[in-house]
């Protein structure tokens, strides 16, 4: 499976406005959720009880929200970027500027393992950090992540 192939075009917000996580979350969970077919605050609640647990901000600019729902019949991923950056309470106590949301059914632990690893490797790579910030609207995070993108 590709990141393109459950990443919703709609879901790529290349201006966040919030400057808080819930904020971030809820500005996030909107488009995806309206994708999905679900509610967005029941969206927001399964993410803001997933960092209930620890943050997902991993560091280095980066903040990979996600979580399980019921009700979901796929998974679903949405993409954000806040220029000013976002106190995500990141391991490195840095803002963090880029988001992958991922939130998949209740009963795909596989799947959602495996997205989140994807996601991660990518991120890590400083150039294709660079590119998606660099990105000033939805073709442009479909095109860097398209020259990376491939089966897992």
């Amino acid at each position: 499976m590709k990141i393109l192939e459950k990443l919703a075009a709609q879901a790529i917000l290349c201006e966040l406005k919030s400057r808080d996580k819930k904020g971030v979350l809820e500005e996030l969970a909107k488009p995806l959720a309206g994708h999905a077919g679900v509610q967005a605050p029941d969206m927001v609640r399964v993410l803001l009880e997933r960092e209930r647990l620890g943050s997902t901000g991993i560091g280095g600019g980066i903040g990979i929200p996600h979580g399980k729902m019921r009700g979901l019949s796929d998974i679903v991923l949405g993409f954000g970027k806040s220029e000013a950056g976002v106190d995500f309470d990141s391991m490195d106590g840095k803002p963090a500027h880029l988001f992958f949301v991922l939130v998949t059914p209740e009963d795909s632990a596989g799947l959602h393992l495996s997205m989140l690893a994807r996601i991660s490797r990518l991120l890590k790579n400083e150039v294709f950090r660079n590119r998606l910030s660099a990105a000033r609207d939805a073709a442009g995070v479909i095109q860097t992540i398209e020259e990376v993108d491939e089966d897992f």
